[in-house]
């Protein structure tokens, strides 16, 4: 394979030989999902030990769509920069029909951002990065080859046994996260299951080598000549890394479409040569579901152990991104003693509603690629028909619309005349500062943002005042002179005032702290 997969040092635990004391945190699984919810936790000086039953980072490309969100928050965690040096950037997006490109899309047609619309970058990067940085920071503990077999609740305390190479030993965990995927062995443990849909569609999935000259963009295909029937994708990745993904069918054997002998074939009708070397391949099938709860008294789940989608839309390692986003402040304070259990319940009410908006894309998503026979059929061939040569339809052709964070629904503040893109329950936008970048003014800390006129007098808060610009104005003022926003440590907007007395700020900020908003 194109990366070198070097094993991490598994290290003797010392709850081998003797008792440990209970930790504020433990993680289960070091995917990216984990390794960044302990990097988040530890900006805020909470200590986790997260613990992996492999080694190695993930083997093949698997997420490799990390949007703007995403990294901004890989940025608030210190690899974001790292990311984009790395990965391949993309902003537009063409759809086809057969040989004919009926629709494209520009995800980020304006200036002002530090960071670009998505970018393409193989998770087996992403994990060796935010592994290296785990390493660096004194609040992290690694054990690899150190595989969860039980686990028990028992009032404030998470207990689980864990086998290693060299025996079994306990942990007590005030909480413990599963982090541990779609497949979770936590949720099975605790007879959790999914709610939601299988749909009886197969797709491959395969990452080849080569040296090619297609541009930076995502190539999605509805009835290719080269693949008649179904539908593909291509994605470019950095290190001459191409993903493909064709649909095969419900009908499909997945061990037989494996074969190399099958799948080689079908790639050089893709790209129209045999000059490439098979990197990676997987089956798959599409599901979107989610657990009913995120919270499960002292046991939280996060990314795909929480809920999982199809991969068209770059939804999976997206969303559990933004898990680790509404969760890393929250828990650092209950466990902090600044805030008690209940502000967690926000977590699981704010991306429950989160994981809903992306099953619901998603599942629209799949449907108009695999449409049941029937109603469904016709409309998805006569929309790509009329798409061909009407405008007002190319926008109703859904190949996925790609992952963006969900807007909370809070009950806050609100000044109408300004931009709705920034109302309450949405995340601030970035943007030019005197000083830098404005997201990496905000986030960690409960905030004012100030813009265009004086704090309220006796303010306790941090504040953080702006002069408006060009970018500031359009994104936060709109026909409004001047504003004053309340920014959350995740760097979501929780209210905004055009003229406010500082009782009002901080009851807010009090109500948010207890829970109740």
């Amino acid at each position: 394979m194109a990366f070198d997969y070097k094993p991490f040092e598994y290290v003797s635990p010392p709850g081998l030989y003797s008792a440990e004391p209970r930790h504020p945190v433990v993680i289960v699984g070091a995917g990216p999902i984990g390794l960044a919810a302990a990097l988040e936790l530890a900006n805020y000086g909470v200590s986790s030990i997260v613990l992996d039953d492999n080694n190695v980072v993930s083997v093949g490309s698997r997420a490799i769509c990390w949007s703007k969100r995403s990294l901004e928050i890989l940025d608030r965690i210190g690899i974001g920069e790292a990311c984009v040096a790395k990965g391949v950037t993309w902003k537009v997006g063409r759809t086809h029909h057969r040989a004919q490109e009926i629709f494209s899309f520009d995800l980020l047609p304006e200036a002002g951002h530090k960071m670009p619309a998505f970018i393409n970058l193989q998770q087996y990067h992403v994990e060796q990065m935010l592994v290296e940085k785990c390493f660096k920071s004194p609040f992290v503990e690694l054990r690899f080859k150190n595989k969860v077999i039980a686990i028990e609740q028992c009032g404030t305390e998470a207990i689980i046994t864990i086998e290693t190479p060299e025996g079994t030993y306990s942990l007590s965990a005030e909480y413990l996260l599963a982090c541990d995927g779609a497949r979770s062995p936590l949720r099975a443990m605790m007879a959790l299951d999914f709610e939601g849909e299988l749909f009886e569609e197969r797709f491959l999935i395969a990452d080849i080598e080569m040296e090619g000259e297609f541009p930076s963009e995502r190539w999605f295909w509805f009835e290719p000549d080269f693949h008649n029937g179904q539908s593909a994708l291509l994605h470019k990745q950095p290190d001459n890394i191409y993903r493909i993904d064709l649909q095969l069918g419900w009908d499909a054997d997945p061990e037989k479409e494996s074969d190399p002998k099958r799948i080689i074939p079908r790639i050089e009708k893709v790209i129209g040569h045999s000059d490439f070397k098979l990197d990676w391949t997987s089956i798959y099938t599409f599901q979107c579901r989610r657990l009913s709860r995120f919270v499960h008294d002292r046991v939280i789940f996060v990314g795909d152990s929480a809920h999982i989608v199809s991969p068209f839309g770059a939804r999976g390692g997206n969303g559990g991104l933004q898990d680790v986003d509404a969760l890393g402040w929250r828990l650092a304070a209950v466990v902090q003693g600044r805030a008690s259990p209940p502000l967690l319940e926000q977590y699981n009410a704010e991306r429950t509603f989160g994981a809903d908006e992306n099953l619901l894309n998603s599942s629209r998503a799949t449907r108009f690629m695999s449409p049941s026979a029937g109603a469904e059929r016709w409309f998805r061939d006569e929309t790509l028909a009329l798409a061909a040569h009407a405008d007002f339809a190319r926008p109703m052709v859904n190949s996925g619309r790609l992952s963006v964070p969900c807007i909370y629904p809070l009950t806050a503040p609100d000044v109408s005349i300004m931009p709705t893109q920034t109302r309450p329950g949405a995340t601030a936008i970035d943007a030019p500062i005197e000083d830098g970048w404005l997201l990496n003014r905000l986030g960690g800390q409960m905030l004012v943002l100030v813009i265009g006129c004086k704090a309220p007098e006796g303010i306790t808060l941090p504040v953080l005042t702006l002069e408006p610009t060009t970018e500031i104005s359009a994104r936060y003022l709109g026909d409004a002179a001047h504003g004053i926003y309340l920014v959350r440590p995740d760097q979501v907007i929780a209210a905004r005032w055009q003229d406010i007395e500082v009782q009002a700020i901080q009851e807010q900020a009090n109500a948010i702290w207890e829970g109740r908003l």
